[in-house]
Order: C-alpha cells, then structure tokens, then sequence
C-alpha cells in the first residue's frame, strides 16, 4: 500500500472537519476555491466518527498535563475533579 501526497491532503482535511467541524476552516486550509471540493472530506469524516471515547479524571496539574499532552480533550469539572475524553 502506498501513500501518496493527496492522500496526507484527505487525511489533513479529515482531521481539521473532525476537530474544528467548520467547514469554510477546512476549506482554507487546503486552499480549495469551491465549497464543492471541500465537501467530499466531510463525508470521510462522517464515516470514520464515532460516539466511543476514551474517558480520564484528573486532580491535580500533573495529571491534567499528561492527558493533555497524550492527546485528550477537556470535559467538565465536578467536586475538584476534571474530566477529559479522547476518540477511541
């Protein structure tokens, strides 16, 4: 299997739909001129989401960086606890 420049372009816009889901972004930052391109990279995004997550509490600001740096996402905060998730 190999990959291919376009195919890094697909996963890139794939991934800043799935982050950000504000297409005219996506559409800037692959440089496409019509809305129409773009669209397509939605659809991959649509098929590869999923609702399971990966979820930790954090209590203290060690813990809270080290899931930030391994890739989770803030939550919420409840009773000193702060919790974060991250697509499985």
């Amino acid at each position: 299997m190999q990959i291919h420049f376009h195919t890094l372009r697909h996963w890139k816009g794939t991934e800043e739909y799935r982050k950000t889901k504000d297409i005219i972004h996506v559409m800037q930052v692959l440089g496409h001129r019509r809305i129409q391109n773009t669209l397509k990279y939605i659809q991959l995004a649509k098929l590869s989401e999923s609702n399971d997550y990966v979820c930790k509490v954090a209590t203290d600001k060690k813990e809270i960086s080290a899931l930030i740096e391994s890739g989770f996402e803030y939550v919420c905060e409840n009773d000193d606890l702060i919790f974060f998730r991250k697509p499985k």
